[in-house]
């Protein structure tokens, strides 16, 4: 089992960034999937973003596309997601979540990914 820490959320402006890091725990973070997950008060919980164990892939839900980047360093066992102009509807708890690589599979869905992470609440105020 993985464990994850999610940092870097709080409160911004509309139009402004943050950077949200995932610190795993374990030595075997390099051969997972990670993603990327929030949700917001009322809503279902919904995939942002995802990179693969190799760092080649990336993926991204139409909402965030060419606003957030994710990367990770695997010699830092971390990941991250950075957000740009950020708007009022980027408000949510954001989690990042472990996935054994499943061929044939979409990266997009929760129910594959196995550890989470307790989450960081992100602000934007308009």
């Amino acid at each position: 089992q993985v464990q994850l820490a999610e940092s870097g959320g709080g409160l911004v402006q509309a139009g402004g960034s943050l950077r949200l890091s995932c610190a795993a725990s374990g030595r075997t973070f390099s051969s997972y999937d990670m993603g990327w997950f929030r949700q917001a008060p009322g809503k279902e919980r919904e995939f942002v973003a995802a990179v693969t164990w190799s760092g080649r892939s990336t993926y991204y839900a139409d909402s965030v596309k060419g606003r957030f980047t994710v990367s990770r360093d695997n010699a830092k066992n971390t990941v991250y997601l950075q957000m740009n102009s950020l708007k009022s509807d980027d408000t949510a708890v954001y989690y990042c979540a472990t996935r054994a690589p499943i061929l044939g599979t979409s990266i997009r869905r929760s129910s594959d990914y196995r550890d989470w992470g307790q989450g960081t609440q992100v602000t934007v105020s308009s």
